[in-house]
């Protein structure tokens, strides 16, 4: 799928496709109901389906000690739009002298004249602009005039709250990584790279890949039933991790990442991976001996294996 950087800028670009635009950190349940809409119009009138989004975050631009910490990297944002079916995705480099360009500017000179856009889609609360100035309405009147038609998409919600990045990376820091899978449609997911640790899983008994990430949002500190994607296997297999600092074993250590994978004990130094997020077992807490930790990790494995049958079950059944 092409990814168009600096698109603002670009020259070689689409030109008649049906647009969606947005941040989409995440691109969870609710930005999937407008990337769904987007793509459906495109086949329809046999156009590309396109995504505007930017980078950085404004915010981080704007007011860095407000910026939000990424749910997904640019990297793996690009991908999910790909598996949603997005066809060209248009990343509009955020800068300062980005940010003082109005929203008739944006509509006008870019929208418009550089990408002749049929239809744009944008979410419930979308602003653009200088002093975000732009929303909605001002697409659909300017629409009107430049022969393009402008739309929003209806708010989805879990439990009578809409689903947001915001909402989601609550969720996540706050370890409730049951709640940040049903809004994203899918586990909340890390990567990184298995690394060489103590080996203090191994001489405990439960042999660890210390997984080394870039990530910007951590869940909470504790013990959570996870799947590890190793894609050279390629395989996912069933996982407890922990984060934390291991105060049963030391005195203010690094916050690290640690997988046990279950009926795993293959080498897998250097491998990139995917750890994703289901259930949160516990908090981490000091053990009074390491004999133990030992057993309770014992009892995370156990609780864990008995929720992926269950949720084997359950997915097998739809």
């Amino acid at each position: 799928m092409p990814v168009v950087l600096d698109a603002f800028h670009a020259t070689d670009l689409p030109s008649g496709g049906v647009v969606a635009i947005g941040n989409f950190d995440g691109v969870h349940r609710g930005q999937r109901a407008l990337i769904d809409r987007v793509t459906e119009r495109a086949r329809a009138l046999d156009v590309p389906a396109v995504v505007i989004t930017f980078e950085p975050h404004p915010l981080a631009v704007l007011r860095p000690n407000r910026a939000p910490r990424r749910l997904t990297t640019p990297e793996r944002k690009v991908d999910l739009l790909e598996e949603a079916g997005v066809d060209v995705v248009l990343v509009v480099k955020f800068t300062e002298e980005f940010a003082r360009t109005t929203a008739g500017e944006f509509v006008e000179e870019f929208l418009h004249q550089k990408l002749g856009v049929r239809e744009v889609y944008v979410g419930a609360g979308f602003v653009f602009g200088h002093e975000r100035e732009g929303d909605l309405a001002l697409l659909e009147s300017s629409g009107a005039e430049l022969g393009f038609a402008a739309g929003g998409v209806e708010v989805v919600t879990l439990r009578d709250e809409r689903i947001s990045s915001t909402r989601i990376r609550q969720a996540v820091a706050e370890g409730r990584t049951e709640d940040a899978r049903e809004m994203l449609g899918r586990p909340y997911a890390i990567a990184g790279e298995v690394v060489r640790g103590d080996r203090m899983g191994q001489r405990l008994g439960w042999p660890t890949a210390n997984v080394a990430t870039g990530a910007e949002l951590l869940p909470q500190d504790g013990v959570y039933a996870t799947r590890l994607h190793i894609p050279s296997y390629p395989a996912t297999f069933d996982s407890v991790t922990n984060i934390g600092t291991r105060p049963t074993v030391y005195e203010n250590y690094q916050r690290v990442v640690e997988t046990h994978i279950l009926g795993f004990d293959s080498d897998v130094y250097g491998e990139a991976v995917q750890v994703q997020f289901f259930r949160r077992l516990r908090e981490e807490r000091i053990f009074p001996t390491i004999m133990d930790l030992s057993a309770q990790i014992g009892r995370d494995v156990e609780e864990a294996r008995e929720y992926f049958v269950t949720l084997r079950r359950l997915e097998e059944n739809g």
